[in-house]
């Protein structure tokens, strides 16, 4: 089995914690902890994928607290939008090197438009290493 065999759709999580932007930033820090993942997607009311929300963007939930005083607020104060996502048919090779270029620990993946699930550096790890095994 060759490595470029193996496409996101095969090692992405697509049962997936998601948040509303309207949803209290602090509910969403307890369902990251609880659930032990960085960071998840933000969908709206008809589950168009409208941002992500990571650990490193609820810091600032922390620091304005710590600072100000503030005490949470919207996801949609605190989310990345203009998300970049991949394609569930990308291959594994090819979702590796776009880790390499870019800061980023996971993906939203999509397929005909629509939000279908996830994928981490760790799944990407994961894959080559099954694949690797044959």
């Amino acid at each position: 089995m060759s490595v470029r065999s193996g496409v996101v759709k095969d090692y992405m999580a697509s049962h997936l914690v998601s948040f509303t932007p309207d949803m209290d930033v602090l509910d969403a820090v307890h369902l990251l902890v609880q659930h032990r993942i960085s960071g998840a997607p933000v969908v709206d009311e008809h589950g168009e994928l409208v941002g992500m929300l990571s650990e490193l963007d609820c810091m600032r939930v922390a620091l304005q607290a710590g600072y100000f005083g503030d005490r949470g607020g919207p996801v949609r104060n605190y989310m990345s939008s203009g998300v970049t996502t991949v394609d569930a048919e990308m291959s594994i090779v090819d979702l590796a090197q776009k880790f390499q270029d870019n800061r980023f620990r996971r993906f939203p993946v999509m397929q005909d438009n629509r939000l279908v699930g996830q994928i981490s550096r760790r799944d990407v790890l994961r894959a080559l290493e099954k694949i690797a095994q044959g």
